[in-house]
């Protein structure tokens, strides 16, 4: 696999053993039928309980039966799942990052010990209600509400582009509290089988199609006061488990690109036209050079956020430039690859032109990217460019 700076070399044992667990694993039971999953538009759910069983499941966390593995590991982690294809790191970090973080950082111990041993587990699914059918870039404006009556609370409202909420078994909300003068927004922990919720699933996507995105509608949903999240109050709350999510795509879009470099790198090894493998060729070569810095730079970048964030200083607009640039890099490599291939390219045979079309996906979702380079430009100049 490449490495072409020898950063494995300094991988402590447990990040190792993370590495080659999940890469044995995807090899092993992911890279088989996955092209299949895609064609067919299916998510592979045989696999949950194992990621589940490996311990795949927000695995940098502490306590409740979950691993507590650091910040490198995890991202290597992340970066293996998704040299599977983006549709499988997509179910772990949102399940992870998205579901399990906040409930460990803003939960109660309550609700921390009712979902996160099962989550961790794989044997309760969860997904993340934020986007909103009329605002996708701007959370704030969000329409979903809550309102108090008595010692319950009422949502309504709407949810889209919800990855994993068809096979949900609970939905952390994020709404507005209408019963609060200021109306902040509040995570509600909602079980998806209540009366008035409804998780339909999303059809006929054209990426990342080996994964389970839905919707979720809420009318007149009732839950119990206990199921709000105590800790956090306003959009801090979804808007850290974003910045925890997107590390994980930082990394995630390398596995996808070092994947179709592999592919593209041993294509035109066996690829034979012209008296010789089409390796010998100048711009064959000049291609795969380029693919392999344009990696290198990814994984040097990737590398040092994890550094930033094992020691505390890791700032969300660091994650912004990595996720930034990390996915730039895996969807215009990944083309590249695919043009290596030549026609056979465009078959399920081979990985390129199935991580080149997920990338399209994994570019917009969890903040475009033209919103982080808004966010990188507020950084470096003091000017929202969005207000």
């Amino acid at each position: 696999m490449l490495d072409f700076v020898g950063l494995e070399e300094g991988l402590s044992s447990e990040e190792r053993m993370v590495m080659e667990t999940a890469r044995e694993f995807v090899e092993k039971e992911v890279k088989p039928d996955i092209g299949t999953h895609y064609i067919e538009g299916t998510f592979p759910t045989e696999l949950i309980e194992q990621l589940g069983e490996l311990g795949f499941f927000a695995p940098n966390l502490d306590g409740y039966g979950l691993p507590g593995i650091n910040e490198t590991a995890y991202g290597l982690l992340m970066q293996e799942l998704e040299a599977g294809d983006s549709g499988l790191r997509s179910m772990a970090s949102v399940q992870g990052a998205l579901v399990m973080y906040p409930i460990h950082a803003y939960g109660s111990e309550e609700q921390k010990e009712k979902w996160l041993p099962d989550m961790g587990r794989g044997e309760a699914i969860g997904c993340f209600g934020l986007t909103e059918p009329n605002h996708g870039s701007n959370p704030t404006a969000m329409e979903t509400y809550a309102e108090k009556d008595g010692d319950e609370y009422i949502l309504n409202g709407a949810k889209t582009w919800i990855t994993n909420s068809p096979i949900a078994d609970v939905a952390i909300v994020w709404a507005r509290d209408r019963s609060d003068p200021e109306k902040p927004v509040r995570g509600f922990l909602v079980e998806t089988d209540r009366d008035g919720v409804t998780t339909n699933k999303i059809d006929e996507k054209l990426s990342l199609r080996a994964s389970i995105t839905g919707e979720i509608g809420l009318s007149d949903v009732r839950i119990p006061e206990d199921n709000v999240l105590p800790g956090v109050r306003g959009m801090k709350g979804p808007l850290s488990c974003l910045t925890q999510a997107r590390y994980g795509i930082a990394w995630g879009a390398i596995g996808a690109a070092r994947d179709c470099f592999e592919t593209a790198r041993q294509y035109a090894l066996d690829r034979d036209q012209f008296g010789g493998p089409i390796a010998r060729f100048q711009l064959q070569q000049q291609k795969l050079a380029e693919m392999a810095t344009q990696i290198t730079t990814a994984q040097l970048l990737a590398f040092r956020l994890a550094e930033l964030k094992e020691c505390g200083d890791m700032r969300p607009q660091h994650v912004s430039m990595a996720k930034r640039n990390n996915v730039r890099m895996a969807r215009d490599q990944s083309r590249i690859a695919r043009e290596m291939l030549g026609g056979n390219g465009i078959t399920a045979d081979y990985s390129p032109m199935r991580h080149m079309a997920n990338m399209e996906t994994v570019y917009t979702y969890e903040g475009t990217h033209d919103i982080h380079t808004l966010i990188l430009g507020h950084d470096l100049t003091g000017i929202p460019a969005y207000e």
